[in-house]
C-alpha cells in the first residue's frame, strides 16, 4: 500500500466504520430496585504495555478464565439476574454468588450490590469492605454512597450519614432520588428500627 490515495481510502473506511459502530457496553438506568444501574463504567482492565525495541507501544489485555466482558450479553443478563435475586426475591447471598461469579467485583455496580447483599445478611464488616471497593473503583458513585451513608445510619453513625449525604448532594444534587433517600433515613429518629 505505497499509493497515498490508498491508504486515504483504506483510513476513510477504518473511520466511518468507527463512527458508525455501535456501543459496546449497553447502558441501564441507574437505581436501587427497577432496572438495573449503568453498567457503562467498566471496571479497569488487567492490561499491559508491551514495547519491543523499535517499535510502537501497545496494551494487551489480559483476561481471566470464565471473566466475561461488560458489553458480553452472558455478563448483562447474569448480572440482570442477580439484580433480580436482590430486589425482586431477596435472597442475597445467592446474589453474592451469582455477582462474583461475573468476574467483575471491582467494577463499581458489582462491588455495590455485593456490599448491599452483605449489609442485608447483616455481615457489616463485609459490607463495608465491599461499599469502600466500589467508592475506590468510582469515588462518585451515587448509589454507593447512598448505601454506604444507610450502612451508617443502621450502625449509628449520623455523623457519617451526613457526610455521605454531603457527598451525594455534591455529585448530583438535591433533587436526586439517592440523595433524597438517605435524607428521609436522616430525618428519622435514631432507633427506630427502620429497614433500609
Amino acid at each position: 500500500m505505497t499509493n497515498p490515495a490508498t491508504r486515504l481510502a483504506t483510513l476513510a473506511m477504518f473511520s466511518m466504520a468507527l463512527a458508525v459502530a455501535p456501543p459496546s457496553v449497553p447502558a441501564f438506568a441507574a437505581g436501587g430496585g427497577g432496572d438495573p444501574p449503568s453498567l457503562v463504567t467498566p471496571p479497569p482492565e488487567n492490561t499491559k504495555q508491551t514495547k519491543a525495541p523499535g517499535t510502537r507501544t501497545t496494551q494487551k489485555a489480559k483476561k481471566k478464565d470464565k471473566q466475561s466482558s461488560l458489553g458480553d450479553p452472558a455478563f448483562v443478563e447474569g448480572y440482570r439476574a442477580a439484580y433480580a435475586t436482590i430486589y425482586d426475591r431477596n435472597e442475597y447471598a445467592d446474589a453474592i454468588v451469582q455477582l462474583k461469579a461475573l468476574g467483575h467485583d471491582d467494577h463499581p455496580n458489582v462491588a455495590n450490590l455485593i456490599g448491599y447483599s452483605y449489609r442485608k445478611l447483616g455481615d457489616y464488616k463485609l459490607a463495608q469492605a465491599w461499599y469502600e471497593r466500589a467508592l475506590k473503583a468510582d469515588p462518585n458513585h451515587v448509589l454507593t454512597w447512598q448505601y454506604y451513608g444507610l450502612w451508617q445510619i443502621e450502625q449509628g453513625n449520623r455523623d457519617q450519614a451526613q457526610y455521605h449525604l454531603n457527598r451525594i448532594a455534591a455529585i448530583c444534587g438535591s433533587d436526586c432520588a439517592e440523595y433524597r433517600s438517605l435524607a428521609a433515613a436522616l430525618e428519622s429518629p435514631a432507633g427506630t428500627g427502620l429497614v433500609y
